[in-house]
């Protein structure tokens, strides 16, 4: 995780880029995957913004409305809307982004930059496939829900809980696939899978509880569901059976752990919910391919 307040930040190619440079006040925090970056405009006078870039781009606009302007997503018609408040952009990564305003008030979004290959948002192997759409000046509640509260944790870095920031982007990825329409997860659900909010309540509640063993009967629960309904509707829409889901989560936790050499394996172990240091490295093994000592050694 790293923070920072950088105006020469904008202009590097993976960032959104402002001309002039210091009409842009910026604060980012990233975390495994995700960077969120809080931008406020310092003047009322023109600006240009510009991007392309290899990750996707979720535009969260808390605060913007202009005199006049233009904003361009490859793929999409230009626009000319002059308020925007509280509406949603996405750009999918590899698409342009350029635009320009005479801003009526002092414009304040939050970007969030998702790499679509991070192991975070692939526990099933189907976000870097998806073929997302480019979508402008849109309305989405639960999506904008989720990024408020991303945005909070953005904001009090020193009170984040990672399992949370965790579970949230796991979340922002759900809602951006369940948005593209027409992607694997909304064909899972057409034939049987989980709803979009029963995915959301159970990677949240995986994530949270993490470290303790989890019954099918309590997901189950959790969905509303049966316990075989579920079994079958996890894995279709997951791609895993749910026990191999949390263990996933399990070694993804441990390994952000194990970049700390203050911690020892076995309390890395403890921490993650395996009572003996051997059946941790055992399961961490049988999920990586390597213990947990040698993926630690190859962080050096």
């Amino acid at each position: 995780m790293a923070e920072f307040n950088d105006p020469v930040a904008s202009r590097h190619s993976r960032v959104v880029g402002f001309t002039p440079p210091d009409i842009a006040r910026q604060r980012a925090i990233e975390w495994d995957g995700l960077r969120v970056e809080s931008i406020r405009i310092t003047r009322r006078e023109r600006f240009e913004y510009e991007l392309t870039a290899p990750r996707h781009l979720l535009i969260a606009a808390e605060r913007a409305e202009r005199r006049d302007g233009e904003t361009l997503v490859e793929g999409l018609p230009m626009s000319t809307l002059r308020k925007f408040s509280g509406r949603l952009s996405f750009i999918p990564a590899g698409h342009r982004f350029y635009g320009w305003q005479d801003p009526q008030i002092l414009t304040r979004v939050t970007y969030f930059y998702i790499d679509p290959h991070a192991s975070l948002f692939n526990a099933e192997g189907s976000f870097a496939a998806t073929e997302f759409k480019p979508r402008l000046f849109f309305l989405n509640q639960d999506l904008w829900e989720t990024a408020s509260k991303l945005k909070a944790q953005a904001e009090n870095p020193e009170l984040a809980q990672r399992g949370y920031v965790n579970a949230l982007s796991m979340v922002l990825a759900y809602e951006l696939m369940r948005l593209n329409g027409d992607d694997a997860s909304l064909g899972q659900a057409a034939r049987g899978g989980l709803a979009g909010w029963q995915q959301r309540r159970l990677a949240e509640y995986i994530e949270a509880h993490v470290a303790r063993d989890i019954s099918l009967g309590e997901l189950a629960g959790l969905a509303r569901l049966s316990p075989s309904h579920f079994a079958r509707a996890f894995k279709q829409s997951f791609g895993t059976p749910p026990h191999r889901y949390h263990m996933a989560r399990r070694v993804e936790r441990a390994k952000a752990l194990l970049a700390r050499p203050d911690l020892s394996v076995t309390t890395i172990g403890l921490e993650v919910g395996f009572s003996e240091t051997s059946s941790f490295s055992a399961a961490f093994r049988k999920v990586t391919g390597i213990t947990p000592t040698d993926f630690r050694r190859n962080l050096d």
